[in-house]
């Protein structure tokens, strides 16, 4: 059967229990329990027919949605923060790994620029970062110390700045989403050139590999979550974009919400990519295998809780609705 006819035979039963869940309408247990087994039943028929489409997305919203009405415990956890960090976000964010991807490319494919235009124009360096780092890089490398830009400050003052600073350019990557999703992506070009140019200019000097086991020790974390960021900006340009089953209006809020809680997930590991620039980077001197390792467990840790854990709490959900649904 053709998507668009599936749609059309099952929007019915979809939007009158869409209405039931956000209207707390009363239905008998036994109605409730059909349409359920129903939604779950058309969220394995798209999964196997229309793999990453938007009924996909829509019905396994509305089945997450549904579980968490219909099973969730009577008294809710006394720690919000942890359910919110534990369940319900990875629950939420396996429907936005799509839009993760893009902005990773999209990162990933301006690094590449900045590094490439880095080596084909002399003065491309000191545009983006300015010529007063620049020159107090090259005085630091004279002086034999080229990553002591990490010991200008006291630790917890630098933390603190750090910090800040990148939540700030995390804001900035979610709202200018509003502009349908391309003030994320500029975000992505303007950060993607810098860091892209940044390393290349190590490289030029002979140190890419000193430069890059010491600013990957804060930036792998701190990369990562901006990358993430750029995702909740498209999250709510999509909102804007592509409606599918919901009013415009409807499909926004839910853009913001959902680009909202992407937002809130990434402030602790910006404390951590903080802490870490501040009181750890700047010991250059640490052996190689302690740098790899730090950068090694930061990479894992971003990829366990934004692509593993989203999935594998995603499939367990589906297994224990099923189950339930046969009850």
């Amino acid at each position: 059967m053709r998507e668009a006819a599936f749609v059309k035979q099952n929007k019915d039963k979809w939007l009158t229990f869409e209405s039931v869940l956000s209207n707390n309408m009363v239905i008998s247990p036994d109605a409730l329990s059909s349409l359920y087994i129903e939604i779950t039943d058309h969220l394995s028929y798209a999964k196997t027919f229309y793999p990453n489409s938007n009924t996909e997305t829509y019905l396994n919203g509305l089945a997450s949605t549904a579980h968490q009405k219909i099973y969730k415990t009577k008294k809710e956890s006394k720690n919000r923060l942890i359910s919110f960090f534990t369940y319900e976000f990875p629950l939420m964010f396996k429907q936005h790994h799509r839009e993760l991807l893009v902005a990773f490319l999209v990162f990933t494919l301006f690094v590449v620029i900045g590094a490439f235009s880095a080596a084909n124009e002399g003065d491309f360096v000191r545009s983006f970062l300015g010529d007063g780092y620049v020159n107090m890089t090259i005085d630091n490398i004279e002086k034999g110390d080229p990553m002591g830009v990490y010991k200008e400050q006291g630790e917890f003052n630098m933390f603190l700045g750090i910090t800040l600073n990148n939540i700030k350019v995390a804001l900035m990557a979610f709202a200018y989403g509003i502009m349908l999703g391309i003030g994320s992506l500029f975000i992505m070009m303007q950060n993607g050139i810098m860091l892209g140019g940044f390393q290349y200019f190590f490289y030029e000097q002979g140190l890419l590999w000193e430069s890059a086991r010491t600013i990957w020790i804060h930036g792998t974390i701190e990369i990562s979550v901006i990358i993430i960021a750029g995702c909740s900006g498209l999250v709510l340009g999509n909102g804007m974009l592509f409606p599918g089953t919901y009013t415009r209006l409807e499909s926004f809020i839910r853009g913001v919400k959902n680009g909202l809680k992407i937002l809130v997930s990434t402030i602790p590991f910006f404390i951590i990519a903080g802490f870490l620039e501040g009181f750890v980077t700047r010991h250059t001197a640490m052996p190689d295998w302690l740098a790899i390792l730090i950068i090694s467990g930061s990479l894992a840790l971003i990829l366990f809780y934004y692509v593993y854990y989203p999935i594998k709490i995603n499939k367990q959900e589906r297994i224990k609705a099923q189950l339930d649904a046969k009850k």
